[in-house]
């Protein structure tokens, strides 16, 4: 059958595929038992697929106002945290079959490739550093009109100054420079990666990550890095997936997840080099294929909005602070004094914006970094004990 043919009907056709291959001689060696065996794997495996495809297709309802915010890209994250166990489970439940070909060569590709998914979570979270910072600014903002107590005062020139100073800092600081670091070098040497937590590691793992010593450097490239987790990425041909008995078709869609939200997390947060101009097509054959692919498109749009090309990242919340601080600054630099009582109402009312925005982040970044966080480990406790079951485990 022709590849093209193939993928078109991969969806409806792989569990037939390897029920013919494998219960001609099931039904000869072991008479009355294989067949169960069969049919339950074959609905643990069907099973994971839909619930893969029930979660992008949850992600996907969200509207356009929700999507890319801290709260849907935490959704996100809890989504591969929740595919990432259950496919654990399938291997586990299978390393008997997973240390035959094809299987060994898909499941360590696999891993191979989600190792390169650890420096991403490592440059998500220099991003997420980046915008406490801006947030810093914000507060310092609001605390000009309002006063380190929060309460209101008397609105002189002095403190439009020190207000329009750091509103130009935030404006520089949200510049998007595609060609630098996103980060100094002492904030290069101050965040540690969060692989550095050594309790969280299995002892025998520490020494095979590059990504378990500092944040990334300064030369990597966000873009370069989602190039290299999707380089090659195909659906599986029909021999490999009747000889795995389907095994390597949640292989590839957990491959296929991964590589998406890596590039949703590069999408929204600010990082080195980011670019999202990185080969993805699922079939939409596959149940989660289209509500995947849907989110994509969407991603891509929100990207070639004019108000969004040079922006720093797609997190919503990082649109309003744009949004929100250059409103502020044409306000402080039209204003005239004395003020007159108009003009004021409406400084104030910009400012209750800030402090609304600013508390929206106070409470969202930090649950979205533990995110962040568990996702580094459990895929590094998923590699330990993925090639441990199956024997090879570096040494």
């Amino acid at each position: 059958m022709p590849v093209t043919e193939y993928q078109r009907s991969f969806g409806r056709s792989f569990l037939n595929l390897r029920r013919d291959s494998v219960h001609s001689v099931d039904s000869a060696t072991v008479p009355g038992g294989g067949s169960n065996e069969l049919t339950e794997m074959e609905a643990e495996l069907d099973s994971f697929q839909r619930k893969v495809a029930e979660r992008f297709i949850d992600l996907n309802a969200s509207n356009s106002e929700d999507l890319l915010s801290l709260e849907w890209v935490s959704k996100l994250l809890d989504s591969f945290l929740c595919c990432q166990e259950e496919f654990r489970a399938i291997v586990y439940n299978h390393r008997s079959l997973i240390t035959k070909p094809p299987m060994g060569r898909l499941i360590a590709d696999y891993f191979e490739r989600s190792v390169k998914a650890l420096d991403v979570c490592n440059a998500i979270r220099d991003g997420v550093e980046q915008i406490r910072q801006w947030q810093k600014l914000i507060e310092i903002v609001i605390c000009a009109f309002n006063g380190s107590g929060g309460g209101k005062r008397p609105l002189g020139e002095g403190q439009f100054r020190r207000a329009k100073k750091t509103l130009i800092e935030l404006a520089i600081g949200m510049l998007d420079d595609k060609g630098s670091s996103s980060s100094s070098d002492s904030q290069q040497h101050r965040n540690r990666s969060f692989g550095r937590n050594k309790e969280h590691l299995h002892h025998r793992s520490i020494g095979h990550f590059r990504s378990l010593s500092w944040s990334v450097s300064r030369s990597w490239s966000a873009s370069k890095q989602l190039q290299a987790i999707g380089n090659n990425v195909a659906t599986p041909r029909a021999s490999d997936v009747a000889a795995s008995n389907g095994l390597a078709v949640p292989v590839y869609t957990m491959t296929s997840v991964l590589l998406f939200v890596m590039w949703a997390l590069v999408a929204a947060i600010p990082c080195q080099d980011r670019g999202l101009a990185v080969h993805f097509n699922v079939p939409r054959s596959f149940q989660w294929g289209g509500s995947l692919m849907s989110l994509h498109d969407r991603i891509i749009e929100e990207s070639k909005k004019r108000e969004r090309k040079n922006s720093c990242g797609l997190l919503r919340e990082i649109d309003q602070i744009e949004r929100s601080s250059r409103v502020m600054s044409e306000l402080a630099d039209s204003v005239q004094f004395p003020l007159t009582e108009d003009k004021e109402v409406e400084v104030r009312e910009r400012v209750e914006e800030l402090g609304k925005l600013h508390d929206g982040l106070k409470i969202g970044l930090d649950p979205f970094e533990r995110k962040v966080r568990e996702v580094f480990h459990r895929i590094v406790r998923s590699r330990t004990e993925g090639l441990d079951s199956i024997g090879k485990l570096p040494q």
